[in-house]
């Protein structure tokens, strides 16, 4: 029998290369324990292999929307900004400053001459005394001394502080010919700037400025140092003004006149040529002092006049605080504001603050109190888990992924605002609407080019000089 089979072999080679395929073979797998790609720590975590090839997944974009849709719910839903009100005050509190080197402090100054320093972490107040005979107009904090304070007010005088001695006198007071409306003190050295009739710049060691500054404003409301170029600073006056100062020359650099007053200037602490002024005109606007005659961007949104603005110490956000009893959050290359907060018992915001790390604002009203809001209005407040924030970050993409489509947009722009806040929102569009109309009518109906066409960042300037 076997020499048969053998004989058929050798004659037909079809059937002994099916003879030989049809022997077993040895496979051989690739084995790993499980077990090696898990974490000690939680063993709930396991690795999970995962094919990446599109067309393994179809439906991957609908699952994606789906979920940055509710990304988007879950995010108006927390959205609770409110953190708590540091009451103290009996007026209304018209300035305040944050210290440059104190996370959790700033002090604040009232109408009826009252100082008070707050610790932000614990929402008390941690010194307060009487300090002038009349409205506060400005505080601030010295950066290269952190203990000392400055304050200044209506009586005409400047005071220095230091809440850890004993003694509730002053360090030292400096007298002024007229009534001091703001002062901010200069990065490195030990000269503040105040305001009022003129800009002056005092010498902590002596009693009488060391310079002073005047270009034609009876009263300048507004003084603000640049951070980076510290020699700089800038200055609001009542003729419509904003005047640039450099402490090295005699004269003021150059002198921008708009069409309404400015309340309040910021410099952008990253971008050291860029500022950004708070006007009547319920805008904010934007410069380069290097080339001032068109704004760099216009933030809009508000409906009454914005009292005063603060840049964050990344330069990537602005807050703004108007008279319509609101506050806005502003990306400072974008025209309309991100959030907006309020409350039905505050009142006319007369100064806004952004925290040293960012993460809070600050509110000054005509109340009282001072507020504390957080900066991003679903943020937790606290630790979070590694899982936790690696789900917020992938929430967060998909946020930005999606974010033109129209049920995302509008659920995102969607906020509750005051009744009075919405029906002058109406009237002033109306408004716009109307005289948008009657500059098209007059440009049709006049002969070419005797209407020209101004852009929205030039309509404010009145024009520069140098």
């Amino acid at each position: 029998m076997a020499q048969n089979k053998a004989l058929m072999n050798r004659r037909n080679p079809v059937i002994k290369r099916i003879v030989k395929t049809q022997l077993p073979k040895k496979v051989k797998v690739l084995s790993r324990n499980a077990s090696d790609y898990v974490r000690e720590t939680s063993q709930d975590i396991h690795k999970i292999k995962r094919n990446f090839d599109p067309s393994l997944h179809p439906f991957e974009k609908a699952r994606e929307y789906t979920r940055a849709l509710n990304a988007v719910k879950l995010e108006r839903l927390f959205a609770k900004p409110f953190v708590g009100a540091l009451s103290g005050h009996v007026d209304g509190v018209y300035c305040m400053a944050k210290h440059p080197l104190k996370l959790t402090t700033i002090i604040s100054g009232s109408g009826d001459g009252e100082l008070r320093i707050w610790n932000l972490s614990e929402q008390t107040t941690t010194w307060n005394i009487s300090g002038h005979k009349g409205i506060v107009r400005g505080v601030c904090c010295s950066p290269t001394k952190g203990d000392l304070y400055y304050s200044c007010g209506t009586d005409k005088t400047v005071k220095i502080w230091n809440p850890n001695e004993l003694s509730d006198e002053p360090i030292n007071t400096f007298i002024g010919k007229s009534t001091f409306s703001a002062i901010d003190h200069h990065r490195s050295d030990l000269i503040f700037a105040t305001s009022g009739s003129q800009v002056d710049i005092w010498d902590e060691n002596r009693s009488s400025p060391i310079k002073s500054f005047t270009w034609g404003a009876d009263t300048i409301h507004a003084v603000k140092f640049n951070q980076i170029e510290a020699n700089i600073l800038g200055s609001c006056g009542t003729d419509r003004s904003i005047t640039l100062h450099d402490l090295r020359m005699n004269s003021p650099l150059a002198k921008l006149i708009l069409q309404m007053k400015t309340n309040a200037i910021s410099w952008n602490p990253m971008e050291a040529f860029n500022f950004t002024a708070a006007n009547e005109d319920h805008n904010c606007y934007t410069f380069d002092m290097r080339k001032m005659d068109c704004a760099l961007n216009v933030l809009k949104g508000h409906v009454s006049a914005v009292l005063d603005l603060d840049y964050s110490p990344t330069g990537e956000e602005i807050v703004t605080g108007a008279y319509d009893r609101t506050l806005r959050i502003f990306h400072s290359r974008k025209g309309h504001s991100r959030d907006i907060y309020h409350t039905k018992r505050m009142q006319r915001i007369f100064c806004v603050k952004f925290s040293m790390d960012s993460k809070y604002v600050l509110s000054g009203s005509d109340d009282g109190n001072v507020r504390l809001w957080k900066a991003n209005a679903s943020e937790k407040i606290g630790p979070k888990d590694y899982r936790e924030r690696a789900h917020l970050e992938y929430a967060e993409k998909l946020k930005d992924r999606y974010k033109n489509l129209p049920e995302l947009k509008r659920i995102s722009r969607h906020r509750h605002i005051p009744k009075a806040v919405k029906s002058a929102q109406n009237t002033k569009l109306i408004m716009l609407q109307s005289q948008r109309r009657k500059e098209e009518n007059l440009r049709k109906h006049s002969k070419k080019d005797s209407i020209p066409y101004k852009a929205e960042r030039k309509k404010s300037i009145i024009g520069i000089t140098k």
